[in-house]
């Protein structure tokens, strides 16, 4: 029985194999795998640690993320919720009730709609026209709907933060399989 030459996984040279098991050609090439087999583990252990030793706030800012993406998925081709202009490439995620006053509505779906950047950076949300124009987008119910929520805490333990990032990267994936 003829013997089958492999190719080094290291150094992608061709060469006969003494057993079935052999990968590689040699043993520099044997040290070689194993150094890269150990910065492997060293990557996959520091990023458990990192995840580990992430606080409720770094939670909060990657569920901030996630749900940004959402927002801007969700309302990509609609216009600028101020302006009522088309968005262009590059859009905000903005607030009607600014998250720094209404820290309650950060994560309210009805609370956050795409705005071009000049309006919610700029012109600080341009407020009066987005309460304006938002009722197209929501209605009358949605507008008091959200007004029923302001001033009602919500304090997110770190589980329920990593269920909400995973439910919005669900609703991600589904809004992108739609369109």
């Amino acid at each position: 029985m003829k013997i089958k030459s492999k190719k080094c996984r290291i150094c992608k040279d061709q060469f006969i194999p003494g057993n079935s098991l052999q990968i590689v050609c040699g043993w520099k090439c044997a040290i070689e795998l194993s150094n890269q087999k150990k910065q492997k583990e060293i990557r996959e252990w520091q990023k458990e640690k990192r995840i580990e030793l992430m606080s409720a706030s770094d939670w909060r800012n990657k569920l901030q993320k996630v749900f940004n993406e959402f927002i801007r998925e969700r309302d990509r081709g609609l216009p600028c919720a101020s302006c009522e202009r088309p968005l262009g490439k590059k859009y905000d995620a903005g607030h009607l009730y600014s998250v720094g006053r209404f820290p309650e509505l950060r994560f309210s779906e009805l609370n956050c709609h795409a705005q071009c950047v000049n309006c919610n950076r700029h012109l600080h949300g341009n407020g009066a026209m987005y309460r304006k124009n938002i009722i197209k987008r929501i209605g009358e119910d949605g507008l008091e709907a959200l007004d029923s929520q302001i001033n009602i805490m919500k304090h997110y333990s770190i589980d329920e933060v990593k269920e909400m990032i995973q439910d919005y990267r669900h609703k991600i994936k589904l809004i992108k399989m739609c369109k």
